[in-house]
């Protein structure tokens, strides 16, 4: 199967596509910029999702659902939101469809024209902040912390599987302060949640920055994000969580009374990562061979292949072992499958097992369980060894922390090797074009320059780092003043 896969050598973009392919991600769909996620892709979704769930409901957070239609007349009360979204807006004008009487099929029915159009959410701040109107009255309705794991459309002209389409899943958080203070500090924390589930479920190093103005969410005062960098040196943007100010309050006109008994807009946040993540996890992973998932969230992580015997009472000891393994890796929360289907080789499961990024193979045969071993493949190193049966669901426990970690120190190490310090114009472009990956480089501060450099090589700032000391130096490109580094870096 890996021959299927092209190298990442060869062609970074299309191994990136086999993979997703090959591996039973995703499928492309008849509707154009769409696809269709598949069980192993949508799997691997369910696991993030449940435990980002888990880490929002564990901060206070509630779920629920606001509609897919959004009238139009509510984008336009914001003036920098509609002003990000217009060009990707999906928008409804008619209700209901007829028989063409000409014979020419289906048609749309010019009696059924909508008095408003609908816009098909891009994102959902303005039905939200529509609603929370009724909501919230006093200072005891706030904070409000509601999330929502829904489906957004952005119209997109060049689209990718995960990484870029027209309909992707997503969860949007939408919360409401009574002060700024309150808010600066959800936004803060809801983006140390996606950077430590990015870092300890994804195995993936990321950096906690502050975008620029140029860069921002559109409606935003603040935009802080997470950001990886993917195996061929570009930056991926893995989340981001924004501090709105007031401006959706003022635009919706929701306020409460405070404790004093004094009328106020509210505070307000949102925040969000999508199916993205699933691209992120195949860039910043996996290799040649397909697949390789972290064992924190990959839907299937030890897989038990028996080489058939044709003797039967073999066969049997075998079978007995493996259920009774299975049974106890499960009673440890381990997720695992006893492939005993004998219509597929035992060769052919091994590449099946590897492409999909199962993180532990054991090979069970009638000659191991005599000399009571097993052979145990990971799959991030691809080592394997003989291991003594009695403990091994105790070795298989430990392993798949052992993969876990390596994998996310793999990957800070790729990261730190490919972070480099520049002062210089000519050195930032050398940099950009032989190496790839960041480059920490002062900047002006001014949208103008930003905008140039971008123009010129392609690189944005990826962010404004949090953990950056101040460092005075001048700008790469005018030479001028300059109180801290930024991270630039080519992105998807």
């Amino acid at each position: 199967m890996s021959k299927e896969i092209t190298s990442r050598s060869e062609d970074y973009s299309q191994w990136y596509n086999d993979i997703v392919l090959k591996a039973g991600l995703a499928d492309y769909s008849a509707v154009k910029g769409c696809m269709v996620i598949k069980p192993h892709g949508y799997a691997l979704w369910e696991n993030m999702r449940d435990v980002l769930d888990r880490m929002f409901k564990e901060t206070g957070h509630q779920n629920a659902y606001f509609p897919l239609f959004i009238p139009k007349s509510f984008l336009s009360k914001e003036a920098a939101h509609v002003e990000g979204f217009a060009k990707e807006c999906a928008v409804v004008t008619h209700y209901r469809l007829k028989n063409d009487p000409n014979g020419g099929g289906v048609v749309v029915d010019p009696d059924a024209k909508l008095e408003e159009e609908l816009i098909v959410r891009p994102t959902s701040e303005t039905i939200i902040w529509n609603t929370y109107k009724d909501w919230i009255q006093s200072y005891r309705d706030l904070p409000l912390l509601i999330n929502q794991w829904a489906n957004v459309v952005r119209w997109e002209m060049r689209t990718r599987l995960f990484l870029r389409t027209t309909e992707f899943l997503w969860q949007e958080g939408h919360t409401a302060h009574a002060t700024r203070e309150e808010a600066i500090e959800e936004t803060k924390k809801m983006l140390e949640v996606y950077a430590t589930f990015a870092e300890q479920y994804m195995a993936v190093p990321v950096v906690r920055g502050v975008k620029t103005a140029n860069e921002r969410f559109a409606g935003a005062e603040d935009t802080y994000c997470i950001e990886a960098l993917m195996q061929d040196g570009k930056a991926l943007q893995a989340g981001t969580s924004h501090f709105l100010g007031q401006n959706f309050a003022k635009a919706f006109d929701v306020t409460f009374r405070d404790k004093e008994n004094k009328l106020d807009y509210v505070w307000a946040t949102s925040w969000g990562v999508s199916t993205r993540l699933v691209g992120a996890l195949v860039m910043a992973h996996s290799d040649d061979q397909g697949l390789v998932l972290p064992p924190r969230i990959a839907p299937l992580q030890v897989v038990i292949v028996p080489i058939m015997n044709k003797d039967p009472e073999a066969q049997a000891r075998i079978n007995i072992y493996a259920n009774s393994l299975v049974s106890e890796l499960r009673s440890k929360g381990i997720r695992v499958k006893f492939d005993d289907d004998d219509t597929a080789r035992p060769g052919w499961k091994f590449a099946e097992y590897e492409m999909k990024g199962v993180p532990v193979r054991i090979a069970l045969g009638a000659r191991d369980m005599e000399n009571n071993v097993a052979e145990v493949a990971r799959r991030d190193t691809k080592e394997k060894a003989s291991v003594s049966l009695d403990g091994l669901s105790a070795h298989i426990a430990a392993l798949l922390d052992d993969i876990q970690a390596n994998m996310y120190a793999k990957a800070l190490q790729f990261r730190n090797d490919n972070t480099r310090k520049v002062d210089t114009w000519d050195d930032f472009v050398k940099v950009l074009d032989e190496q790839a990956g960041f480059v920490a480089a002062h900047w002006d501060g001014t949208p103008e320059t930003e905008e140039k450099i971008k123009e010129l090589t392609k690189a944005t700032i990826r962010c404004i780092p949090l953990n950056y000391e101040q460092e005075p130096g001048t700008c790469i490109l005018t030479g001028k003043p300059s109180t801290q580094r930024v991270l630039f870096a080519r992105a998807y």
